[in-house]
């Protein structure tokens, strides 16, 4: 895993996930000939006959876009006076109840639950926050923190303010609130200096000045940081990702590591995060279908080709001999394919 990480020199001109638009390396399309009115009649019949039956369900949710699917939970709720997302919790349980629920969810009201959950009851779930605010863009932690002020008149930023604390908590703040610059131009003197301060403040001293880390990773561009994690190599002989696992611990630790692996590929990033929800003894569920819903019309394409590069084997034929049942043809009619 240390070889992909390493490997800065393509770098540079390599396409970023944090810029391409919704739609063009997902596996979910929209479908031609929709019509909501014929899937809300199919899906009626699925749910209120005897017995739910759930291929219905999923032959329709998972092959719908996001955009089909708010239209399918408008034209449901008109036609039943319920919401779609109510009569799936009642009819439908465990990790599929889950993943359909997500569908049917729009993208940032879903990142949104997500952020709440790993925030509610004691303790944080350090994991998912780490997660979604290292790999989302400016829009999409907007949209997520616009979701949370209309469902509980709270800011984010000040519920995250009382969960978690620290310097995890300023750059939690500060991906929250969107202070990552969004130009394009690469400034190389800049990265030079930015380099050689982040070298300062870890491998150089003794100690180390995590504010410095933080003010960089958190808010400069994703072009700017990938040439800044080129000169820091050249600077000190290790990567960047080297002397924050060297130099830091915890939750401020997996954060920055996390956003210097979404700087180099979200894709990569991804694939490793299913591959570790799948390993070893029992499957983290909510890890896998949080990463499959949320990618499935961003980058889900580029992840499968990652997964495939990463570990020899398809994302498919993981999904296969991890999961069973219709939870796992859900899961597998979202991946798309075999590669």
């Amino acid at each position: 895993m240390a070889s992909l990480w390493d490997d800065l020199e393509s770098l540079v001109n390599s396409p970023s996930s944090f810029t391409t638009p919704t739609g063009e390396r997902g596996t979910i399309k929209p479908k031609t000939g929709f019509n909501a009115e014929e899937d809300v009649a199919a899906l009626r019949k699925a749910i209120e006959g005897l017995g739910t039956r759930e291929t219905t369900l999923i032959e329709i949710l998972a092959h719908r876009s996001s955009a089909q699917r708010q239209l399918i939970c408008e034209a449901y709720k008109e036609a039943t006076g319920r919401t779609l997302v109510e009569d799936l919790r009642g009819d439908t349980s465990g990790d599929l109840e889950e993943l359909l629920v997500a569908l049917a969810t729009p993208p940032a009201a879903f990142d949104c639950h997500q952020v709440m959950k790993a925030m509610k009851g004691v303790g944080t779930n350090d994991g998912v926050l780490v997660e979604i605010f290292a790999s989302r863009s400016n829009q999409q932690m907007a949209a997520l923190t616009d979701v949370y002020l209309q469902e509980t008149q709270k800011k984010l930023t000040l519920d995250l303010e009382g969960e978690v604390s620290g310097d995890f908590c300023t750059a939690l703040l500060l991906l929250a609130e969107g202070k990552r610059d969004d130009s394009t131009a690469v400034d190389t003197e800049k990265a030079k200096g930015d380099a050689q301060t982040l070298y300062d403040a870890g491998e150089k001293k003794w100690g180390t000045d995590e504010s410095k880390f933080i003010e960089v990773l958190c808010q400069r561009s994703v072009p700017q940081l990938r040439q800044t994690l080129l000169e820091y190599k050249n600077i000190s002989g290790k990567s960047l990702q080297h002397s924050i696992e060297g130099e830091m611990t915890g939750e401020l630790e997996e954060l920055l590591v996390a956003i210097v692996k979404c700087v180099k590929s979200v894709p990569a990033y991804f694939a490793e995060r299913l591959h570790h929800s799948m390993k070893g003894g029992g499957t983290d569920e909510s890890t896998l279908n949080r990463i499959m819903v949320s990618r499935s019309e961003i980058d889900l394409l580029d992840i499968r080709a990652e997964f495939k590069k990463l570990y020899q084997y398809s994302l498919l034929s993981a999904i296969k001999s991890d999961l069973s049942g219709l939870h796992g043809d859900c899961v597998e009619s979202i991946c798309g394919g075999d590669d």
